[in-house]
């Protein structure tokens, strides 16, 4: 959901609600001139754009944009909303950069990707660019020019909040929680290292934790591979790999910032890959299940885990298995044949799922 927080009955979102609406997700309207309460977090935002208004600086606005900026949701402030922009950013190094209505050279990347160095500071077509971070933008508009010419940086705006989204949204859920996650879940510790044993590593291996979190399971990798072995752990959400460096788990292992599809490893670089509670709430299993395989060496082992059964958590939620579920043997089986893993073991147990599977020679 995108969310547009509205200040003035004036000030409508127009054109970059029309750029918005385009990426076929929903939009969700503030009026905070009609009395409407700004949302106290960004938990399923994918966006926020933040309109501009009267001067001051609003706590809840503020709050709201910190959050966001803290979970890398991307982030728009049009006038006013720029200015709060800035100022939630704490007087962050954001740089300014010309815009005649297209998004300058090096905006609106991907902030895995960006190289580029944003242009001195210019106004060009009564509009300017404020940028901090990788995903926040502030359009500033001249005051002798009130038509806002900033279409094109809307339009590249939406094409990063589309491309952007699936990650957004894990991001912002994950990153609230991050700092109590171990504290919610104590009883599960042992269950996981159990389960990462039954990978079966030998001393001096390479292992992979894929969503790692906190990275309680890092440890368990630990144990046994060795001092001489390879240890790391790659999740999606900042937020978790702090919990997990504050846990003192950065040294059982490598902390990597990065994609479960896209991961920073060259071929064949892990013996064993790990992975508890991500399959199934990817966009493209297969995709994962390729990009696992990739990275790990002929006969090196993947594990699935859940400390609930599949079947069991399905149950509990009051729902039946459906026909696309990624986890039922009857689709995930064939999806591993595809993407060159051979099954070992299949567990869908009342107290726990867990899939071990061995990388196929090429």
């Amino acid at each position: 959901m995108i969310q547009i927080v509205e200040h003035t009955a004036a000030e409508s979102p127009s054109a970059v609600a029309a750029a918005l609406a385009a990426t076929g997700l929903p939009v969700r309207v503030c009026r905070v001139w009609a009395g409407e309460r700004v949302p106290d977090t960004v938990d399923g935002m994918v966006a926020l754009v933040v309109l501009d208004g009267p001067p001051g600086a609003p706590a809840a606005q503020l709050a709201l944009l910190r959050a966001a900026l803290d979970a890398e949701v991307p982030v728009l402030g049009v006038g006013t909303g720029a200015r709060l922009l800035a100022l939630a950013a704490d007087g962050g190094a954001g740089s300014y950069a010309p815009s005649d209505g297209a998004a300058p050279q090096g905006a609106l990347h991907d902030h895995a990707d960006h190289t580029d160095h944003a242009p001195a500071p210019h106004d060009e077509g009564g509009v300017r660019v404020l940028r901090i971070g990788p995903s926040a933008w502030g359009v500033r508009r001249h005051p002798v020019h009130p038509v806002p010419y900033a279409d094109g940086v809307y339009g590249r705006f939406a094409a990063l909040v589309a491309d952007r989204a699936e990650r957004t949204t894990t991001r912002a859920f994950f990153t609230r929680r991050a700092a109590t996650w171990d504290e919610r879940f104590t009883d599960d510790g042992p269950r996981y290292a159990a389960a990462a044993h039954r990978m079966e590593l030998r001393s001096g291996q390479r292992a992979l934790d894929v969503g790692c979190g906190t990275g309680r399971v890092l440890p368990a990798l630990r144990d046994q591979v060795g001092p001489a072995g390879v240890v790391a752990g790659v999740d999606l959400t900042p937020a978790m790999l702090t919990a997990a460096a504050r846990q003192g788990r950065g040294a059982q292992g490598h902390l990597l910032l990065a994609d479960a599809c896209r991961l920073p490893l060259r071929t064949g670089a892990v013996d064993g890959v790990f992975s508890a509670g991500l399959l199934n709430h990817l966009p493209d299993p297969r995709r994962a299940l390729r990009e696992w395989a990739r990275v790990t060496a002929p006969l090196g082992v993947l594990l699935l885990f859940h400390p609930s059964g599949h079947a069991e958590r399905a149950a509990r939620h009051g729902r039946p298995l459906a026909p696309d579920d990624p986890l039922t043997e009857g689709n995930l089986l064939p999806a591993l044949r595809a993407t060159g893993w051979r099954t070992a073991c299949y567990e869908d147990a009342p107290h726990h799922f867990l899939l071990r599977a061995v990388r196929t020679a090429d």
